[in-house]
């Protein structure tokens, strides 16, 4: 466990487990945690010690479940489950080459003179993002970075009224979702997993489990969307049509009937880009529907990732109903 895993473990100990109700403290906590894709371990480690607290609280004790065979994924099964909500743990980044190269974690989208974070054998790091003239990335610090040190966007937390705007949203903010669903719910299996931002690799076998164990068949994706010229911050929740890959339709029209039923602000997404676990949950050989939901954020992969409080207000609540009339 390193230094900074552990303040962050610390400061989930000291978190009023009703803060959830009242303000974002949690999702701030969350955002701060350096986890980019293939460093999930200490954000699993948080969340374990969270869970651990919090779930004394929740109106149904979940059972946790992790190991070897899931690597750094985390899930949490709750009553008789019908679906499987996935939120991804990782973040983009950068990861250090050779001399002071960077190679990019997922596809990060930061300005030069960025300030990024990391550690290495060395200490702490805080160094800043530069380009050449051909757009590849570097850093500048006062000493050569460990080569392999993954480097993630300094935390700069920015919150009024209406909106909140920091770094890595995509997906803390999945994460929150999750978190405040698992309070209340009584059926469901909610699985943290993990590369998500950089290829994938473990819905596969999460999705394997919760099918051949429970019989699990429907899944939703709790992540993070963009605006665009048809999706509007503070317009509602955002349930995805279509990205790269194209859910069942009549999967998708069963969430769309129950947010109208519910009276839940949301938004219909069509785009022919941009992908999310489910993506390759429509890739692994087990028959899942599934349907990307969650909020829309401006600047997505920056540094200044900006949601509206109302569109995660309406995630939430949306979320909740489905968990119970899926």
């Amino acid at each position: 466990m390193t230094l900074k895993s552990t303040e962050n473990l610390a400061k989930c100990r000291k978190l009023p487990v009703n803060s959830l109700s009242m303000n974002y403290s949690l999702l701030k906590q969350l955002c701060e945690i350096h986890a980019p894709s293939g460093e999930e371990g200490r954000l699993k480690e948080f969340l374990m010690a969270y869970i651990r607290k919090a779930s004394r609280h929740w109106k149904v004790k979940p059972k946790l479940i992790e190991g070897a065979e899931f690597q750094d994924c985390l899930l949490l099964k709750f009553g008789r489950p019908r679906t499987l909500v996935l939120a991804h743990m990782d973040s983009i980044g950068f990861t250090v080459r050779y001399q002071n190269q960077l190679l990019t974690i997922g596809s990060p989208e930061a300005e030069m003179g960025t300030r990024l974070v990391g550690r290495d054998s060395h200490g702490e790091i805080e160094c800043e993002l530069e380009y050449d003239k051909e757009n590849h990335a570097f850093y500048k610090f006062g000493r050569p970075i460990d080569r392999g040190t993954s480097l993630t966007y300094k935390s700069n937390w920015r919150e009024t009224k209406t909106t909140i705007q920091t770094p890595y949203l995509d997906n803390r903010l999945g994460i929150y979702n999750a978190l405040r669903l698992a309070e209340s719910m009584k059926d469901g299996i909610i699985a943290f997993t993990c590369w998500e931002e950089h290829g994938g690799g473990s819905v596969g076998y999460v999705a394997e489990y919760v099918y051949r164990k429970y019989g699990v068949r429907q899944a939703l994706i709790s992540d993070i969307t963009w605006t665009s010229d048809g999706v509007e911050p503070g317009k509602g929740v955002v349930i995805s049509l279509r990205d790269r890959n194209i859910p069942r339709r009549s999967f998708v029209n069963k969430i769309i009937a129950v947010a109208q039923k519910n009276h839940v602000s949301h938004q219909l997404e069509v785009e022919g880009m941009g992908s999310s676990d489910g993506g390759e949950l429509q890739r692994s050989p087990y028959p899942f529907d599934w349907c990307f939901v969650g909020a829309p954020q401006l600047n997505p992969h920056t540094p200044d990732e900006k949601v509206n409080k109302s569109d995660i207000e309406s995630m939430v609540k949306l979320y909740s109903v489905l968990m119970r009339q899926l």
